[in-house]
């Protein structure tokens, strides 16, 4: 187990460049840098364990845009703002100037005068959730370039239709703690499936998100999906890449049962196809209700044909000595418990209950690690004075 000052030294050792660019996209960040967020998570969630102050600023804002449901995300961007210093603020469009026509530049800086952060959730339009991120950043370059702004927040990706690397990211980190290192998912064997969900239109940003991370690490990564659930080939395509210059590998199956086929780690998890995304994005924005309850009908026609994509015990059996890691972003589709047919059978779900919540425990500190880096080109050195300072956060 790595000592705090070992956190710090490691961190010293990385060559890094977020404090100059938004987190995105995880291929958009060197594989030093991706290893910087995981280490000041680390180092944070240390420090609050310690009962020491993480805080960082003595105030400012941090800046939260829901474009969809959420419950971890939500809470852990309030709880990363929170731990560093910040206050937080939703943005609710419906209560904005948005809703009568602002632009992305006036929100933007409207909104960042004393702000930090950004975080901005957009998942539901494909093509539309990355793009609306990066046109937030270019106006922010435009108000501190204008001297409008006194500063420049950084914005962070809570999931987009691309990827949600809070998640993913959130994800290794739980990797790395439950096998020991990075080093030790080398070889690994990470299965990440399609499963039946009796829902409809989830996004593709988590198992593109999981292809797109863990084949940087020289993990071996199976995509599974029936026929028609294709994810955006220019990721796959990406996902494919980073395996061959990771050392790792990377394939897609046609079914469950072989991806988990001796799979160290499972994630089985529903997701809408490539096509019907890209649809339904064309009936959103026509704000067509007819030809959206159409498609949905279609689409949970298409679902019900694979109800035999189901994580259950005899399923887990053909998993490496039938004891492979489950995990899921949560919430998952429980059959008998949240639906009547769904991902995930009950006793498989609750005998890896504490690690999908483990899981999810690393997402507040990834989110404060890439506010942090963003903020400073220094972190080993903000983290130390941290560790010096000593300020407990709790007295008594």
């Amino acid at each position: 187990m790595a000592t705090y000052q070992d956190l710090i030294e490691e961190i010293k050792n990385l060559d890094s460049e977020l404090h100059n660019k938004d987190f995105l996209l995880t291929w958009e960040q060197s594989t030093d840098e991706l290893k910087q967020v995981l280490t000041v998570a680390e180092a944070l969630r240390e420090l609050r364990n310690e009962n020491i102050s993480t805080k960082v600023f003595d105030s400012g804002l941090g800046v939260s845009l829901f474009r969809d449901n959420s419950t971890r995300t939500r809470f852990s961007f309030a709880s990363a703002c929170n731990m560093l210093g910040l206050a937080v603020q939703d943005l609710d469009e419906g209560k904005s100037q948005i809703a009568h026509g602002e632009t992305v530049r006036e929100t933007a800086n409207m909104i960042s005068f004393c702000a930090d952060v950004i975080g901005i959730r957009d998942d539901m339009y494909l093509g539309y959730g990355n793009q609306y991120m990066r046109e937030v950043g270019e106006a922010l370059d435009f108000g501190k370039e204008e001297d409008v702004l006194a500063q420049r927040p950084g914005v962070v990706n809570l999931q987009c239709d691309v990827d949600h690397p809070t998640q993913s990211m959130s994800d290794l980190a739980w990797l790395k703690e439950h096998f020991g290192s990075l080093e030790n998912l080398k070889g690994k064997k990470i299965a990440m499936t399609w499963a039946y969900s009796p829902s409809y239109g989830k996004p593709l940003s988590v198992p593109q998100g999981i292809i797109g991370l863990m084949t940087r690490f020289g993990m071996d990564v199976t995509l599974a999906h029936p026929e028609g659930y294709e994810l955006i080939p220019e990721v796959v395509e990406t996902a494919a890449k980073q395996a061959e210059e990771s050392g790792g590998s990377f394939k897609q199956v046609a079914s469950m049962e072989e991806a988990f086929e001796g799979a160290d780690i499972v994630y089985p998890k529903s997701w809408a196809p490539y096509h019907v995304m890209g649809k339904r994005t064309e009936l959103l924005k026509a704000n067509d209700q007819e030809g959206l309850k159409a498609l949905e009908k279609e689409c949970l026609e298409q679902n019900a044909q694979h109800k035999d994509w189901h994580c259950t015990e005899e399923m887990m059996k053909r998993t490496k000595d039938g004891e492979a890691l489950y995990m899921h972003c949560l919430p998952a589709d429980i059959t008998g418990v949240s639906c009547e047919e769904g991902e995930v059978t009950e006793g498989v779900f609750n005998k890896y209950l504490v690690d999908t919540y483990k899981e999810a425990g690393w997402k507040p500190f990834i989110i404060a690690s890439m506010i942090l880096n963003r903020k400073f080109g220094n972190p080993d050195v903000v983290l130390e004075k941290l560790m010096e300072k000593g300020k407990r956060r709790v007295d008594g």
